[in-house]
């Protein structure tokens, strides 16, 4: 299988006595979504702004369609699609004037840009807000943007930190279905969330993240029968107490 995202022996330290990632390494395969989960302060936040190329390891790799991220950043962002458990938007402008200001930094053509939007924003069931200042939203709706600004141009590689934060029902359902096709048009999705039941539902593998170390990678059902668990959820509980 060919491999999209590399963590090769990554190590982060936050000054002399945090260590918040200890020789991580993963491989995540073409057509994968692959869960990454961990308690709070496990390294997970870290581990996705390596990948994205917001901050260097101390030590190690990441690679992302076989190029380091440290040494070709720009080779490596625009391959990725991400959207970020904060929703960070520019809120004084509207949906339209912030995606078509994310279309124009990929170099999308104006019009393509424009149908994108329209289409992506009537996915989400947002379109009637397109000229709305974003200010007014809910971090909901403001969600919805981030998953339509990753999707734009079109990635190889979306990495999702906490990407159901705020969404409603029909939301949720929609982003599920997504990454669905995603994964099925040969996209790689790398999914870290608190949400177990969804993880364990649509992940092909998953990564156990336990105090900045690989514990466990494997499909659910190979971590729960290594932990003799019925659930993901069980699983994770005996590995993170154990």
């Amino acid at each position: 299988m060919e491999p999209v995202i590399e963590l090769c022996q990554v190590t982060k330290d936050y000054g002399p006595a945090m260590r918040a990632l200890n020789n991580v390494s993963l491989t995540v395969h073409r057509g994968e979504i692959f869960g990454y989960v961990g308690a709070n302060g496990a390294g997970k936040t870290t581990t996705i702004k390596i990948l994205t190329g917001l901050i260097r390891p101390t030590f190690g790799e990441a690679r992302i369609c076989g190029r380091s991220m440290a040494r070709f950043p720009l080779h490596g962002k625009a391959k990725i699609g991400y959207v970020p458990e904060s929703g960070a938007l520019y809120e004084k402008l509207s949906p339209r004037e912030f995606l078509t200001s994310v279309g124009m930094l990929y170099l999308l053509p104006e019009k393509t840009v424009s149908r994108l939007v329209e289409q992506w924003l009537d996915y989400f069931s947002i379109l009637d807000r397109i000229d709305q200042r974003m200010e007014t939203f809910s971090k909901g709706t403001k969600q919805k943007v981030c998953w339509i600004a990753a999707m734009l141009h079109d990635p190889q590689v979306f990495i999702l930190d906490e990407p159901l934060n705020g969404l409603d029902v029909e939301a949720i359902s929609r982003a599920k279905e997504l990454m669905n096709y995603l994964a099925a048009q040969g996209k790689t999705v790398f999914y870290s969330s608190h949400i177990i039941d969804v993880v364990e539902k649509i992940c092909t593998r998953i990564a156990v993240l336990s105090r900045g170390q690989i514990q466990a990678v494997g499909t659910p059902e190979e971590i729960c029968a290594a932990t003799g668990s019925a659930s993901l959820e069980q699983a994770l509980m005996a590995m993170w107490q154990g």
